[in-house]
């Protein structure tokens, strides 16, 4: 009889790419917090979650046999937004706010470890059956 891994793991597997993905974008927040005009950006969970669970990538054309696949998200299918600043401008149109990116950071984090810990129970409970304990 076959594991079917979906089934198996469940969301988490999906979640973790989410979560990753949301960490790289908080930490161009942070690292964009001086860069003049530039708009914070943020995922939208839920969103992202579901384009996640649906593979719902644009493929992208090849022109020639040798070139590379390659796949491509909208923002929109992503989940990607900017954020509405919650701060006054300081004169060059940045919208980040240093402790708020770093707040979102550190609870992504939490969120991230907490789908690596249910990811490693499922892992667990396969690697028990498949043993026969």
């Amino acid at each position: 009889m076959a594991i079917n891994f979906e089934k198996a793991l469940g969301i988490h597997q999906h979640t973790i790419g989410v979560r990753s993905r949301r960490t790289e974008i908080l930490a161009s927040n942070i690292a964009n917090a001086d860069t003049p005009y530039y708009k914070a950006k943020d995922l939208v969970f839920k969103d992202a979650l579901n384009a996640a669970k649906s593979g719902s990538n644009i493929s992208l054309s090849r022109t020639d046999r040798q070139h590379n696949y390659g796949e491509s998200t909208s923002m929109a299918q992503s989940g990607l937004l900017y954020r509405n600043t919650n701060q006054p401008d300081t004169g060059d149109a940045n919208t980040v706010d240093v402790e708020v990116e770093r707040n979102l950071f550190m609870k992504n984090n939490l969120e991230y470890q907490a789908s690596l810990d249910f990811l490693n129970s499922k892992i667990s409970g396969l690697r028990t059956a498949i043993k026969g304990q």
